[in-house]
């Protein structure tokens, strides 16, 4: 959920370029400032939503801003420098503790990795290795997922918590062993080491353990700006069916927004499903996202991140999306 390329220089130059590209998301309207994490699925709603004028289409005034991950994004709309943001499962708990209200489901994404250096060939083979991961994202839920299921724990391997484009160089230069990390940036690395070792990834815990990534409100706003919030909620569903019946071009606007080649981020986009906001609606009323939502909530206290969480129902505003 960082920046990216051309050798990987380009991560920094994401946020540069977030930010000229901001100005296709400014209009007359309801001001609003969005932020994405700087991957596919992390950015091509905002991306879209600014290039197509669906932030205009429903009167708001979006200034898109670039992140390195969603616990950063949070931490931005309690301190009030962010009225929306993005989220990837990993850092779910923050909504399911009441940092943030959830407005829409993303998408249900399987990009995610445990990667090795060559020689190593299981996840018991980290055991004492240190092991990249960019905390509180879901490469670290991923990696505590299959540690888990090789019946071993954090407290087993050695934590080097860095943000996503470290990795991407600390792996490269063989300064850690192994990561949890996710597409486009396992993409990067395998292009510097194509010998790596792929030990876990999300499919491996599915359907027991779904993905979901979302899009998040600052608490207040919800009571404060309910029309904003909704105008919100109506460019973003607008930007999930343009993007899910234009693939390609959804991808080609993402490239331009977040400096990366565009190849790249189809390899990213072939891991993860491409909702509609129709099957938004419907996994909604049919109570999948909730379940989605306390599964995530079982896992984030079972490994320690959380004592107690809300019901779904008080921080994922469904019937809002819906209404919108």
């Amino acid at each position: 959920m960082t920046p990216t390329r051309r050798d990987f220089l380009a991560l920094s130059a994401a946020a540069a370029a977030s930010m000229a590209t901001t100005g296709l998301a400014r209009a007359e309207g309801a001001a609003a400032r969005i932020g994405y994490n700087s991957d596919f699925w992390g950015a091509s709603i905002a991306a879209v939503a600014a290039d197509q004028g669906f932030f205009t289409k429903h009167g708001v005034d979006a200034t898109i801003k670039a992140f390195t991950n969603g616990p950063i994004q949070v931490q931005a709309l309690g301190a009030g420098s962010l009225e929306f943001g993005y989220v990837g499962p990993g850092a779910l708990w923050l909504p399911a503790t009441g940092k943030a209200k959830i407005i829409a489901i993303n998408d249900v994404g399987f990009s995610d990795r445990v990667i090795a250096q060559a020689g190593i060939t299981s996840i018991e083979g980290l055991k004492g290795k240190k092991v990249a991961i960019a905390a509180g994202t879901s490469g670290d839920m991923l990696l505590r997922l299959a540690l888990k299921k090789a019946g071993m724990a954090m407290s087993d391997i050695q934590v080097v918590q860095m943000d996503p484009s470290t990795i991407v160089a600390a792996f490269a230069s063989k300064q850690v062993d192994a990561a949890g990390i996710w597409y486009p940036f396992v993409g990067i690395i395998q292009k510097r080491i194509p010998d790596l070792v792929e030990l876990a990834k999300n499919k491996d815990f599915y359907p027991e353990t779904t993905f979901p990534s979302a899009f998040v409100v600052r608490n207040e706003l919800v009571d404060s700006n309910r029309d904003l919030v909704k105008k919100v909620i109506g460019a973003i569903k607008d930007a999930q069916d343009f993007r899910a019946a234009n693939q390609d071009k959804a991808i080609e606007i993402t490239s331009k927004l977040l400096g990366i080649p565009a190849p790249d981020l189809k390899t990213e986009a072939g891991y993860g499903n491409f909702l509609t906001s129709a099957e938004v609606i419907k996994q909604t009323k049919e109570g999948n996202v909730d379940n989605w939502l306390k599964t995530m909530n079982e896992l984030f206290k079972t490994f320690g991140k959380i004592e107690t969480s809300l019901d779904p129902k008080d921080y994922y505003l469904g019937d809002l999306y819906i209404e919108a």
